[in-house]
């Protein structure tokens, strides 16, 4: 494996033994997806969308920068494995669905798409995206791209038991409310993965 295309866990991983190595990958994703549980406990409803604000695409995105792809996703799919299950990871609302009914209500565009935003933030990071600060944000600004993508179709279109309301009205209560918070708050997570690297000791890179 070459140093520019290692991520943070694999990293972490190779500096131990063959058993270690597969006990810190799995550690990693169980955190992560613990931690994407813990973003949706910060749920903010607004008045005038069933979106609420969160913190979870943040917690996606830096999964795939830390995880890379396959481990990034592998940690948003067990996250919605467990929200499945009937385990309260989901954002508290009085308005939506719990359990596996959430994922076919107004939301599950955004919550189906964690895997796939993760994979693509963690291809980035492959490619040493994660290494610097404007890259990563490139990586993850990318990766957010796939949850909006995702969570405006499922609102305009595909949401179980709703009218469709088209991409422009999905548009206007599923995205622009949220752009700003979350250009920065991906400003403020970028820095994180190329602060890491640099705690890493030279000769693990």
């Amino acid at each position: 494996m070459s140093s520019r295309s290692a991520t943070l866990v694999d990293v972490m991983a190779t500096r131990s033994d063959a058993g270690t190595s597969l006990v810190t990958r799995t550690v990693a994703v169980l955190f992560f997806a613990v931690l994407t549980a813990a973003a949706a406990q910060i749920s903010v409803p607004l008045p005038f969308t069933q979106v609420p604000f969160t913190f979870q695409p943040t917690v996606v995105l830096l999964s795939g920068l830390v995880l890379g792809p396959r481990l990034g996703a592998a940690s948003q799919v067990l996250y919605l494995a467990a929200g499945i299950a009937g385990l309260p990871v989901f954002a508290a609302s009085p308005v939506l669905p719990p359990g596996v009914w959430r994922l076919l209500g107004p939301t599950g565009g955004y919550l189906l798409s964690y895997p796939l935003a993760a994979f693509v933030a963690g291809a980035f990071a492959r490619r040493g995206f994660d290494r610097r600060y404007l890259t990563s944000i490139v990586a993850m600004a990318l990766g957010l791209v796939v949850i909006y993508t995702c969570g405006t179709l499922w609102l305009a279109y595909a949401s179980v038991g709703r009218t469709a309301v088209g991409l422009a009205s999905a548009f206007a209560t599923g995205v622009a409310p949220f752009v700003i918070a979350d250009i920065l708050k991906l400003a403020a997570a970028a820095g994180i993965v190329p602060g890491l690297w640099r705690l890493v000791p030279p000769l693990s890179r």
